[in-house]
């Protein structure tokens, strides 16, 4: 897997073929949509609540080309979510602006940070946080982000980043999409009822206190406790696991990805080139 963005022992890769990284998706979903402008096009335009899982698989194949594809397929993939969001457009807001790209790439990053240091029992160094900062600048510069207007370095992506969670205002599109996400419709119906409740549990665990807060969600020293216990648990478990196990979604969603854009080029009324 070294025809594409990046080799395989870059961190980016390291941290992200981890599976259980999908568990934290929530809270970087629901970090991005505190900023208003980003809650707002996803009130308007997205098939979050109609259809949880095919906005799963489209996350996650979009993400997984980006980390793992060959280049032509991050950069393909990448076109057609930027050719997507020309049209998340309303008052206030167009998805292709990079103040949101920005924010985007930054909760995707440093939710995966703070998780996998959790999961693995394992602190990264200033040197590999800003390795793997530099490198998850692709979420927003594949998507036509100017670099520039990332934070530089790690240290100054702290800075923007506490300052975002400071200042960021909710708005009752944000807390509408919390209750998409947080308690979506999904085949199975109760049969989902624990493992759901475990995901809201980490989403609530992982989210920032002020954003936290504002989502209105209760949070004291027993559920503190509960979730402490429940990162525990999995950071016993999972990290033994077979290394060919924790990649199985990565395999999965990249099969899924390969196999959408083959039907795309196979159409002959479309041509997808490379960006």
């Amino acid at each position: 897997m070294t025809e594409g963005l990046f080799e395989d022992d870059d961190l980016i890769r390291v941290i992200s073929r981890e599976g259980a990284l999908i568990a934290a998706g929530g809270a970087a979903s629901l970090l991005q949509t505190a900023h208003p402008k980003v809650a707002q096009g996803v009130y308007d335009h997205s098939y979050t609540a109609d259809d949880p899982l095919r906005r799963l698989r489209n996350t996650m194949g979009w993400l997984y080309a980006v980390q793992f594809g060959t280049r032509e397929e991050a950069e393909v993939f990448s076109a057609l979510v930027r050719k997507g969001h020309e049209s998340v457009t309303g008052p206030g807001y167009e998805a292709n602006d990079p103040e949101l790209q920005v924010w985007v790439a930054s909760t995707l990053f440093a939710v995966a940070s703070q998780f996998y240091q959790a999961l693995f029992r394992r602190t990264l160094d200033d040197a590999e946080l800003e390795e793997f900062y530099q490198q998850a600048k692709i979420y927003a510069t594949i998507l036509g982000c100017p670099e520039e207007r990332m934070p530089e370095t790690y240290p100054q992506f702290r800075e923007y980043y506490a300052d975002m969670i400071q200042n960021l205002k909710i708005t009752d599109a944000s807390r509408a999409i919390a209750e998409q996400v947080m308690h979506p419709r999904l085949p199975g119906g109760p049969v989902n009822a624990p493992g759901l409740m475990a995901i809201r549990l980490i989403t609530a665990g992982l989210m920032p206190a002020p954003i936290r807060e504002q989502y209105g969600w209760k949070w004291d020293a027993r559920r503190e406790r509960r979730f402490r216990m429940l990162v525990g648990a999995l950071a016993v478990v999972y990290p033994r696991l077979p290394l060919r196990v924790r990649t199985l979604p990565r395999e999965y969603y990249l099969f899924t990805t390969r196999r959408m854009l083959a039907k795309m080029k196979r159409r002959p009324s479309i041509t997808v080139t490379s960006a």
